[in-house]
């Protein structure tokens, strides 16, 4: 072997010169042919050896420039899906009317009366009073329209107004079935 050749050779690879293919142990030299060879493909070369299984493994997707899924999210939109997803927006929006019946009807009509319950377009109204029932019933169709704009047109097609809870006459084992109370008893 020659004297200038062995600073070429490898330790360990004597006799070996970087022509025949040898390499150094530290792999400085795999590493730059590596570099170089990656270096010359182009990005979508890059893509299709990492589909193929070659190149660095890509663990779950990648996050992007872009928003996605898997972004922080507000709470009103998650909310929002939810709501929409459930189909609740209609049963929100009535208990947000429960809510805000004062503001609907105004405050004199809300003292004496309140929404009790809605189903198929009929909201149930029960008032403290038979002469409030008797004037919300002349006034049913004023608060349908005021509900619709509110709910949106057609949600609301009927007020049901139910007048106080009034004591029972049915007690006791010789109660009338008709339910007309005690006539002689007042009289």
């Amino acid at each position: 072997m020659k004297p200038e050749d062995e600073g070429d050779a490898a330790p360990g690879n004597e006799g070996a010169t970087p022509a025949e293919g040898a390499h150094h142990d530290d792999g400085l030299d795999l590493a730059r042919s590596l570099t170089r060879a990656t270096a010359k493909s182009t990005p979508a070369q890059r893509r299709k050896q990492r589909s193929k299984g070659q190149g660095p493994p890509i663990r779950g997707r990648v996050s992007g420039a872009h928003p996605d899924d898997r972004d922080p999210q507000l709470l009103e939109a998650t909310v929002g899906r939810l709501i929409d997803d459930r189909g609740w927006s209609l049963d929100l929006r009535v208990h947000g009317v429960f809510g805000r019946w004062e503001e609907l009807v105004g405050a004199e009509v809300a003292q004496h009366c309140a929404p009790e319950s809605f189903a198929d377009g009929k909201l149930v109204v029960r008032t403290d009073s038979t002469a409030w029932a008797t004037q919300l019933r002349l006034l049913a169709p004023t608060v349908v329209r005021r509900l619709n704009e509110e709910l949106g047109h057609g949600t609301v097609t009927a007020i049901d107004v139910v007048g106080p809870h009034l004591p029972s006459w049915k007690k006791g084992k010789r109660s009338t079935r008709d339910g007309r109370g005690p006539r002689d008893t007042y009289g």
